[in-house]
């Protein structure tokens, strides 16, 4: 089973499995330590992509590196799990595409200090997507690709309602329940109302944070209820489209007119275009209250180095040629085997397909308003959350108490990874 870059943004606008996978396979599973005519063998390991040419690219960028052999390593399956225990033994990657490093990687000294790579680049670097993978002030992966969710909305079926583009979270209520008929639903925030894709971002649309900088709880506020609690308003008043063919990821709801708005990714936007031409719209995620505003969950695999790579400086000197300095890859890689943001502000910016229209407007909203997942958000608080989030939503749960508990388990969390820093 093949995967795509969108499973970096699968739950809660962090990065997840979309499912059960095949387990890895392929002869070729360890680490080559050997030399290649007096130069170093490097192995580099990437996550099966689902988007044809990803894989010939990618082997194709390190054929044209002269400085090492690189064996590039298309892993399949639960990869995350793959390269966390390959980390652990002499026959990992050299270097390798993370979803993290994890602050467990990090402080264990699986991985290599990066920062010296990004002496001149890294104000050029999306800040949303750099921040978690720096910790104490260095930098342990370079991101490869931006990742983004944002709202699609129909401009015809908006228009014939008499509805505004929404740009707060009052105003998105109010017209997905306008724009709900008999035949077509206001909004798809995917099959279980929300819970699943939404994760921080509409705590950030108000202004919050889920982590604070000092390293507490960035959510124990009653601005975080009330906006919580008009999700919840979204799916009692029936406004929201539940149980599609095909779920958030997959705009097929979009352009099937099930839906007159939908959130998903920036990777449906092609698909969109191909089926709506220009009958349709972008937006983040609608701020709410005084202190809100506009909020996109981003997301970035990062490359990494392991620190029992025999070959470490080569290894370096490999990641800057490609994901540094070789910007005319960055860009194809971003580009042409599907749809993402170069994780490079200054190539974002003049990537011809990315320069108008929708595309231009989801490059301005993910450089301006991008939020990635904290790296001290541990799965256990993230779990509590969105556990929480989905009472609220589709049960009706009360959002102050519930929230008081999921602050309660993620200081509590907190304390204990910050006291092993």
């Amino acid at each position: 089973m093949s995967i795509s870059r969108r499973r970096l943004l699968g739950t809660g606008g962090g990065l997840a499995l979309t499912g059960a996978l095949a387990a890895a396979c392929g002869s070729n599973t360890g680490r080559d330590d050997g030399d290649s005519g007096g130069e170093p063998v490097i192995s580099q390991w990437y996550h099966q992509y689902g988007e044809p040419g990803t894989e010939q690219a990618v082997k194709r960028y390190a054929d044209a590196y002269d400085k090492a052999d690189v064996n590039v390593q298309w892993r399949p399956g639960a990869y995350d799990q793959q390269t966390a225990a390959a980390l652990l033994t002499a026959s990992g990657p050299d270097v390798f595409e993370v979803n993290g490093p994890t602050l467990d990687q990090i402080r264990g000294g699986q991985v290599v200090d990066l920062s010296d790579l990004l002496s001149e680049a890294k104000d050029d670097i999306n800040p949303a997507v750099l921040a978690p993978k720096t910790y104490q002030g260095k930098i342990w992966a370079i991101p490869q690709v931006v990742d983004m969710q944002l709202l699609y909305y129909r401009i015809s079926m908006l228009k014939d309602a008499g509805v505004e583009p929404p740009r707060t979270l009052d105003a998105l209520v109010d017209a997905a329940k306008k724009l709900t008929t008999k035949n077509v639903k206001g909004l798809f925030l995917g099959n279980d109302g929300g819970p699943g894709v939404l994760g921080g971002t509409p705590l950030n649309a108000a202004g919050l944070d889920l982590v604070t900088e000092d390293g507490k709880a960035g959510f124990d506020d009653p601005v975080a209820a009330r906006t919580l609690g008009k999700l919840r308003q979204l799916y009692a008043e029936k406004s929201l489209l539940l149980g599609a063919p095909s779920d958030w990821s997959d705009p097929a709801a979009f352009t099937q007119g099930l839906t007159a708005m939908q959130w998903s990714g920036l990777w449906a936007l092609p698909q969109i275009t191909k089926a709506l031409g220009d009958d349709f719209g972008v937006l983040p995620f609608p701020k709410d209250g005084a202190d809100g505003r506009p909020a996109v969950p981003v997301g970035a695999y990062g490359a990494a180095v392991s620190a029992r790579s025999k070959h470490k400086d080569a290894a370096k000197a490999y990641v800057k040629w490609l994901w540094v300095e070789k910007t005319e890859y960055q860009e194809d890689f971003a580009l042409t085997y599907g749809f993402h943001i170069p994780a490079r502000i200054s190539l974002a910016k003049k990537a011809a397909k990315l320069r108008e229209g929708a595309a231009g407007e989801a490059v301005r909203y993910a450089t301006d308003y991008g939020h990635a997942e904290p790296l001290l958000w541990t799965p256990a608080s993230k779990s509590a959350y969105q556990d929480a989030l989905s009472r609220i939503i589709k049960s009706g749960a009360n959002p102050e108490s519930e929230l008081k508990a999921v602050v309660r388990k993620t200081n509590a969390e907190l304390r204990r990874v910050q006291k092993k820093s």
